[in-house]
């Protein structure tokens, strides 16, 4: 056999430029995102409040045997009747009420309403919820009955007689409450309550919003992209061997270069000789375009290291949380570029790769497998460490199938992945909830997922016995190995459907290549 030669990487640093560009643009997207959403909310409900319009809560019986039924006590201001009008429309509230018998409704400062319901029994709304409805009441005892609210002054609005009573009042600072009595002052108030409120601030207010995410997000975004593609140019091709290169303008801990092959004396190099991540398959064998390898280090693992590794991975989060931000927005430029050029910018590719391979070292690492005690490096490149992942480079991807595949052609994945992995082991940074030994539950739900088990079963016989077992190790990387094979499907990278299979073991399978002749019972034309 001929001699094959290790390949030569050039290492290279990424331009500091392009780092800064991906965290501003990072930053700033995380701000105007938000900041978009929340302003389309606002300028939303201004355009279905309209001018006279009012949000209102659905309308609710309240019943008490004392004398008034009131809003609960507020410390937040001051209750002086004397704080000055505010200049501009902070907004208004709207109080129905209707009874058998007359009612009056009244708001007037809370000491003002305190002394005026002094010694009297009366019930206070402390919490209301209307899906379903539910009110918690605290009723405040006392011995008289009030005087008739119809003759204080003390009120700033207030309606009272037979039939719907209204009253609105435009919101001022200080500390206020609204009464619900008979109009005559006597025990036994029962009536439909509904309260609304509107505001003229709302359109400003979520113009303002609006464009202030706008503005973040036009700046930031095509930082981001510039920052990516700069920092996917200095990254290796994926597939090729790991150089030991930080992507950050770093040496990662621990990273080295793969020792050139040299072949014996006299003699040449044979395939088995070339690094695993060089070599290519042999005649007739074909290998997975997504290939993951998680080597567990058993019989090195700490007993109880697993305990604190949530804190130790803290860094690396934080690093990612910004990472996935890039992910996602040059994932959707990515596919715009699919859609229209059938290509996959090269240096987003790389980049995309780098981030889902850092997301699997820090899984690895951490509670997706538990595999290693070894510091995950701080780089997209491959490096050095037992977990490693590597995607094909696509010549050519359909047009068409980027429309579709990330969402209708995976939702069969992702409902197996639901059971296997929980949504979590590729989606780390987005999940709201709690993580759980690889899986991110959600706080909601409490869901848990069969790789969240397994950890957590590897993780307790690793307490007591120093080992990790490799059947639950192979069976740990299998399920994380098709969750990354559906991620890189899902971001576009390959067209070729990722297989219903569970590919366990440290290293990607090499499977026969399958005949490419017609099948028994076919007629070619």
């Amino acid at each position: 056999m001929s001699s094959i030669p290790a390949p030569q990487m050039e290492q290279r640093r990424t331009p500091a430029g392009a780092v800064v560009m991906l965290i501003l643009g990072s930053l700033l997207t995380l701000l105007g995102l938000p900041l978009l959403t929340g302003g389309i909310a606002a300028t939303g409900v201004a355009a279905v409040q309209g001018s006279d319009g009012f949000f209102t809560a659905p309308t609710t019986l309240f019943s008490t045997d004392t004398y008034a039924i009131t809003t609960p006590e507020s410390d937040e201001f001051s209750g002086d009747r004397s704080v000055p009008q505010l200049p501009f429309d902070v907004g208004e509230i709207r109080i129905r009420a209707e009874g058998d018998q007359p009612l009056f409704i009244g708001i007037a400062s809370q000491r003002d309403l305190d002394a005026y319901l002094a010694d009297v029994q009366y019930t206070e709304v402390t919490n209301v919820e209307y899906a379903p409805f539910e009110a918690d009441y605290r009723d405040v005892p006392g011995t008289s009955a009030p005087a008739d609210p119809t003759r204080e002054d003390f009120w700033v609005e207030s309606s009272s007689g037979s039939g719907t009573q209204e009253v609105r009042w435009a919101i001022q600072p200080g500390d206020w409450a609204v009464v619900v009595m008979n109009e005559d002052g006597s025990a036994g108030v029962s009536a439909t309550v509904q309260a609304g409120f509107r505001s003229d601030l709302l359109a400003p207010i979520g113009i303002g919003i609006l464009l202030s995410g706008l503005v973040l997000l036009a700046i930031g975004i095509p930082l981001l992209i510039v920052g990516a593609m700069g920092i996917g140019r200095s990254l290796p091709p994926s597939g090729s061997a790991p150089t030991g290169t930080a992507a950050f303008g770093m040496t990662a801990p621990g990273a080295a270069a793969l020792p050139s092959v040299a072949p014996p004396s006299g003699g040449t190099t044979q395939l088995a000789d070339v690094p695993p991540a060089v070599a290519p398959p042999p005649t007739g064998d074909r290998r997975s375009p997504v290939r993951l390898i998680g080597r567990v280090e058993d019989g090195n693992l700490s007993r109880w290291l697993w305990l604190v590794k949530w804190v130790l991975a803290i860094p690396h989060y934080l690093v990612l949380a910004l990472l996935w931000i890039a992910f996602l927005i040059t994932t959707i430029v990515a596919g715009f570029a699919i859609l229209f050029t059938g290509r996959y910018p090269r240096s987003l590719f790389e980049f995309n790769v780098g981030v889902l391979r850092w997301s699997w070292r820090v899984g690895f690492y951490a509670y997706s497998a538990l595999g290693t005690d070894r510091y995950p490096p701080f780089t997209l490149a491959s490096a050095d460490y037992p977990a490693d992942l590597e995607v094909d480079y696509p010549e050519h991807l359909s047009n068409g199938l980027v429309l579709v595949k990330w969402w209708l052609l995976a939702i069969p994945h992702y409902l197996v992945l639901a059971a296997l992995a929980g949504g979590a082991v590729v989606w780390p940074m987005f999940w709201p909830g709690v993580r759980v030994f690889g899986d991110w539950v959600p706080a909601a739900t409490g869901t848990v997922s069969a790789l969240g088990i397994l950890v957590l079963v590897a993780a307790v016989v690793l307490l007591f016995t120093g080992r990790y077992g490799s059947g639950l190790a192979d069976l740990v990387i299998g399920i994380n190995r098709w969750a990354y094979r559906v991620a890189a499907y899902a971001a576009l990278m390959r067209d070729e459907y990722p297989p219903f299979r569970l590919d366990q073991g440290p290293d990607e399978p090499v499977r026969p290549l399958q005949p490419t002749g017609p099948r028994q019972g076919e007629v070619l034309h």
